[in-house]
């Protein structure tokens, strides 16, 4: 019997351990079969002629032999990359920074949490609907004042920054509310304001979680797809003005594959090999700067709190601590009415950030309810290409298929390697380092690259063609970071009592797992499962070359293609011939997506209420 229990559980920590593996296993075949890939084309074409030639004109018939007829220069996509991320960053990160200041210090209790909820909607709507939103209102509103319809760098950086306020805002909120209240205190009891304290005590404790939001904001920017396509203007020229049209890495990517020669596609997955260094390069600086502030702040912030208290319990009159903030409170260089409009400015640009979200869902809303009272057939009826009946039907049913099949895959997996690294990993272990590091670049992979990545494998593995299950693998993919993350903190939560209780009764730790720690954590493992569920809902990148766009037909099979929700918002838009059925599908999807988010906020709430 003992002997059986022991086999059990040595299957059931090589299952866990299998598991946390696949994460591993993902990120070097995602680095290997792109290099494969794109090696052959960087030595034909030239590392330094590709990286730093300014021209792009490829030759759909070059091929890996014989001479290079095309040109295949991408550094005037990488300046206009970095020249839109860093629009973004300004916007969102200036409007996010002092949004977090008003949330946490100037925001009215009653008004607080209902006005974090709305910012953290934003994080919720699916990047097609900003592009979208941005084709169909911001454009014809920067073209009363623009020389070409409004497109270019301008409305790029507005679209990428409101992409990354929820990022800044909730990051840096986070890292300022984890300040020691004993550092105000003491600011205000020696003759500073409360703003004063505020933008020169506080804020400048809390500069390393504020800028690892900026940075992570950053590779958020640096990787979107959708929605810069649909604002940029998409040519391929250096950004030499607000209005001037711009071509970035990810556009190119995605305009071109679909029609590329040999020689044309290992560029375009080189391509995606550079993207995917700047994206890592980004994330590592997060890493280095933020170090464990934002998992973290919480825990440090009670410690810190400890010591201060210790040292205010402790004080002399040289006491250190207060010697320090005596200095930083004699230092303040700016009068008490320059510190009381940053105070406002802090509350104008709270305004601003929610009246973004009112704008983007109150516009689409406004224009696609109508829609959908007038003709519901938009929802289930038939599709005629050229006509005016046009359904989202088959594309509903698609995304059926590709959450139901998707979760199928990534929620066993995800939850398997989340309660090994909990319960089972050394921290100590060198593999577990590895897999850790593994899960964290699997996090920062832009989804065009997943979108390469499956195209070069599960399309050609399957069927050879564009499919659903093609892109259900490759969604999974995507999805194991945040199920791992999100289930690894539910099974910490889980008190270890409840573990050493069982133990003690003599139960194994597989069924110990089983029967005690995941029926806990359940709310919060229901929780990442339907967040997982919004992210498939609201990607479109990954799926668009290796499921297919075809939104006329419902799929009968995996085998077949189709087109998920986003995917066919995408594609009505850029047609322009059914622009009210899109504002349809855009609702639609706005509507499932916040539901799934609230749904979630739900769960979260009463999984703290549980743990407290």
């Amino acid at each position: 019997m003992f002997g059986f229990q022991r086999i059990k559980e040595k299957i059931g920590k090589g299952i866990f351990a299998a598991a946390a593996i696949v994460c591993t296993i993902s990120v070097v075949a995602i680095f290997g079969f792109l290099i494969i890939k794109s090696v052959p084309a960087l030595i034909k074409i030239g590392f330094f002629d590709f990286l730093f030639g300014s021209n792009w004109a490829p030759n759909r018939e070059d091929g890996f032999t014989g001479a290079v007829s095309g040109s295949y220069g991408i550094f005037k996509m990488i300046v206009g990359t970095l020249a839109a991320t860093t629009g973004a960053v300004l916007i969102g990160g200036i409007i996010g920074y002092f949004t977090a200041i008003f949330l946490a210090f100037y925001c009215p209790k009653i008004v607080k949490r209902p006005f974090s909820a709305v910012i953290n909607l934003l994080a919720g709507i699916p990047s097609v609907v900003y592009g979208f939103f941005g084709i169909t209102f911001l454009l014809p509103l920067l073209a009363k004042i623009a020389p070409n319809n409004g497109s270019g760098l301008l409305a790029t950086s507005i679209i990428l920054g409101v992409m990354i306020l929820p990022t800044v805002v909730s990051l840096s909120k986070t890292s300022l509310e984890a300040v020691p209240k004993t550092y105000y205190e003491g600011a205000v009891a020696m003759g500073s304001t409360k703003s004063q304290a505020i933008f020169k005590i506080l804020s400048p404790s809390a500069k390393s979680g504020i800028t690892a939001s900026l940075i992570l904001g950053t590779g958020r920017a640096l990787g979107e797809t959708m929605a810069v396509i649909m604002v940029a203007g998409n040519s391929v020229a250096y950004p030499e003005g607000f209005f001037s049209s711009f071509r970035v890495l990810t556009a190119n990517i995605v305009l071109e594959m679909g029609y590329a020669g040999d020689l044309q596609q290992g560029a375009l997955i080189a391509t995606g090999v550079v993207l995917l260094v700047f994206v890592l390069l980004i994330n590592t600086a997060f890493n280095l700067v933020s170090g464990k502030v934002v998992t973290s702040a919480v825990k440090r912030s009670t410690k810190k709190k400890e010591k201060a208290a210790d040292k205010i319990r402790k004080i002399t009159p040289v006491s250190e601590f207060f010697k320090k903030l005596n200095d930083k409170v004699k230092g303040l260089s700016f009068s008490p009415k320059y510190s009381e409009a940053k105070k406002y400015i802090s509350v104008i640009n709270g305004l601003i950030a929610g009246l973004m979200l009112f704008v983007v869902v109150g516009f689409v809303f406004y224009k696609g309810v109508p829609e959908l009272i007038k003709n519901p057939s938009v929802i289930y009826g038939r599709y005629e290409y050229g006509s005016k009946n046009v359904t989202i039907l088959p594309s509903i049913i698609t995304t059926l298929y590709t959450v139901g099949l998707s979760l199928l895959i990534s929620v066993p997996i995800g939850i398997s390697a989340a309660i090994f690294l909990n319960e089972y990993a050394n921290a100590k272990n060198p593999l577990i380092r590895i897999i850790r590091v593994s899960i964290d670049v699997l996090s920062g992979v832009p989804s065009i690259v997943y979108g390469l990545f499956g195209m070069i494998t599960f399309v050609k593995f399957f069927t050879g063609s564009s499919s659903i299950i093609a892109g259900v693998c490759t969604i999974s993919m995507m999805l194991l970071p945040t199920i791992v993350r999100s289930v690894e903190e539910s099974l910490k939560s889980v008190p270890d009592g409840l573990r050493e209780g069982s133990y003690a009764l003599g139960t194994g730790k597989v069924r110990t797992i089983f029967k005690i720690v995941l029926p806990s954590a359940l709310p919060g493992i229901l929780s990442a499962i339907i967040l997982a569920t919004g992210r498939i809902v609201s990607e479109s990148a990954p799926f668009v070359y290796t499921m297919g766009s075809v939104i006329s037909a419902t799929p009968k099979s995996v085998t077949d293609s189709g087109a998920t929700l986003a995917v066919a918002l995408y594609n009505l838009s850029r047609e322009g011939w059914h622009l009210s059925e899109a504002y349809a599908a855009a609702v639609v999807l706005i509507v499932i997506v916040l539901l799934l988010n609230l749904l979630a906020e739900v769960l979260a709430t009463k999984l703290q209420r549980k743990t407290k």
